[in-house]
Order: structure tokens, then C-alpha cells, then sequence
């Protein structure tokens, strides 16, 4: 972190609670629901068309991952 910079917690914690009575905020907030699931939607298919062309690219790399994994599956008890 940079020297002046704050951490992004702090800065969100000086932020006013909304008021249930705005009727505007209230659309508002809507919308940038709407939108940040727009955005997490989009990222999350990058990520994973990402994973899949790394996998294709680097497939001894990839099969080991999955040999990994699938050992964690074996010795994980329920």
C-alpha cells in the first residue's frame, strides 16, 4: 500500500447508511446490483475461459492439477 493510501475498508466505512425513505436511491442501488452482476457475471466467464486455455495450453501442468485435486477428493472425509 502506498503512503497516504487508506485501505479500501476504511474508506467504505465512512460512507452514510441509506435511508429507507429515498425513493431514487432506492433505483439507484438497484441498478448497481443489476450491474455489479452484470460485471461479476463477465469476469467469472474471462476466469474460466482463462482456466480453460491455460489447461489446453499447458496440459502437464493442468493434468497435474487435476491429480492433485483428485487425491484432496480421496483423502477428504466427510
Amino acid at each position: 500500500m502506498a503512503d497516504g493510501e487508506q485501505p479500501k475498508r476504511a474508506r467504505a466505512a465512512r460512507v452514510p447508511p441509506e435511508e429507507p425513505g429515498d425513493a431514487p436511491e432506492a433505483t439507484d442501488t438497484r441498478e448497481s446490483e443489476t450491474s455489479r452482476r452484470r460485471r461479476r457475471a463477465q469476469f467469472l466467464r474471462e476466469l474460466h475461459e482463462a482456466k480453460q486455455l491455460r489447461d489446453r495450453v499447458q496440459p502437464r501442468r493442468a493434468r497435474a492439477a487435476r491429480m492433485r485435486q483428485a487425491m484432496r477428493m480421496r483423502t477428504f472425509r466427510w
